[in-house]
């Protein structure tokens, strides 16, 4: 009974160290943003490094698709996008959905901009987005020209999405499209 005990307290430790050192890993402003080739509603394939030195990009994690705040958070990018659309800069909401369900739900949601599926979640672990429950975290990141991270955005209001992206990158001085 004494090897059982010590085994399973060297499990629960592992477990728990496992826990901790993934929390750990978390990106914060000023780091590299970790690059990525993902699917996207629109068909094409998006990487990271298509858009350096080009435009800023935004990465709008979301939960999962269907679901209440994820589906304002969609349409506030989809009726209010003109706002962000006058910068310089490419926007994405990007879950762990296969690529189907977030096409669908890009479709039920009018979006007119690029849905992006991380299905394997390591574009996820890699932002240090993913939460104990197997979904990300809804978090938006900014990332510069650079390559690097210029904002984060932990505390995002679905229904004001489009609004605080706009304002964000207005604060973050990005150029604006002519």
């Amino acid at each position: 009974m004494g090897n059982l005990m010590t085994t399973l307290r060297l499990v629960l430790f592992a477990a728990l160290w496992a826990t901790a050192a993934s929390s750990a890993a978390e990106l914060n402003v000023g780091d590299p943003a970790p690059n990525f080739s993902l699917h996207a509603t629109d068909g094409k394939i998006y990487r990271l490094s298509d858009f350096r030195n080009k435009e800023t990009v935004v990465l709008a994690w979301f939960p999962r698709a269907f679901t209440s705040g994820c589906t304002i958070e969609c349409k506030s990018l989809a009726e209010n996008g003109h706002l962000i659309r006058q910068y310089r800069a490419a926007y994405f909401m990007i879950s762990t959905d296969p690529i189907e369900t977030n096409k669908d739900f890009g479709d039920a949601q009018g979006a007119d901009f690029p849905l992006l599926s991380d299905p394997t979640g390591a574009t996820a672990r890699a932002y240090g987005v993913m939460s104990s429950y197997g979904v990300p975290h809804r978090h938006t990141f900014y990332i510069g020209t650079n390559g690097k991270i210029i904002a984060i955005d932990r505390s995002v209001n679905p229904a004001t999405s489009a609004q605080d992206m706009a304002a964000t990158l207005g604060t973050l001085e990005t150029p604006k499209r002519r």
